[in-house]
């Protein structure tokens, strides 16, 4: 029978991760509340309660981190949280008398409550110049100090009349999510690549590398006897397409 079939291809059910909570009432909730910045409560057709508390977390986290996060979700939430797609972490609890205690350890840690309603959420991004070739800049540091100015709007400490979303992508392939968000902030390149001609053939291909162009600005060419490629600088976008 195919439910019975063993397979380790993809990942695991999500079923399997869901609280107790969640299962019994999957797809019976009947509302949900925002009790104050940062917490939640989902409230099921059973009466039962899911209480959400959320905080934001930078995009790169420490393994030690995370297992901080999870010392605090044993300790508090059954061991029940999860990551947005936004970078806030979230941890699920059906005890609302634990709400206080576990914000004031997680804000003990350094990490702000917050983000709930129209207040602003974390800020979705790129990582730059950690794993990424195309990067024009580097995330990290402009995030954090967007934030850093935004944060009353995170916290509570001010008001928003709906929810707005900042996301900032490294360079104009913007994979951060810029072309979805209220907020964008792009980095961007200013200038054509340089072709190192002797290195180029053994590094490209050169076919490969004359479609990854959008504009069509890389074409091939012969220089000094050799196969390698100009660029029409006019037509090019800076976008770094051709040395990811």
């Amino acid at each position: 029978m195919a439910e019975e079939r063993m397979t380790d291809i993809g990942p695991p059910h999500y079923e399997q991760f869901l609280p107790p909570v969640i299962k019994k009432n999957y797809g019976k909730w009947d509302y949900h509340e925002i009790l104050k910045p940062g917490v939640m409560v989902h409230v099921a057709e059973s009466g039962d309660k899911l209480f959400t508390v959320r905080a934001a977390t930078p995009r790169l986290l420490a393994i030690t981190t995370i297992r901080e996060f999870c010392d605090i979700a044993d300790k508090y939430c059954d061991g029940h949280l999860r990551w947005t797609s936004r970078n806030n972490v979230e941890f699920l609890l059906t005890d609302e008398s634990k709400i206080e205690a576990l914000i004031k350890e997680v804000e003990g840690h350094g990490f702000p409550v917050g983000g709930t309603g129209s207040k602003l959420s974390n800020i979705v991004h790129t990582q730059g110049w950690v794993h990424c070739h195309s990067a024009a800049s580097d995330a990290s540091g402009v995030v954090k100090s967007v934030m850093d100015e935004l944060f009353p709007y995170f916290s509570g400490e001010k008001d928003l009349p709906a929810k707005p979303r900042v996301a900032y992508a490294c360079c104009l392939n913007m994979c951060g999510a810029v072309h979805c968000s209220d907020i964008a902030i792009l980095g961007v390149h200013t200038r054509a690549p340089v072709i190192e001609h002797d290195d180029l053939p053994k590094m490209c291909e050169i076919p490969t590398l004359v479609a990854s162009c959008p504009t069509g600005a890389i074409r091939p060419a012969t220089v000094d006897g050799r196969q390698s490629v100009e660029i029409i600088e006019e037509q090019c976008m800076y976008c770094g397409n051709c040395y990811t």
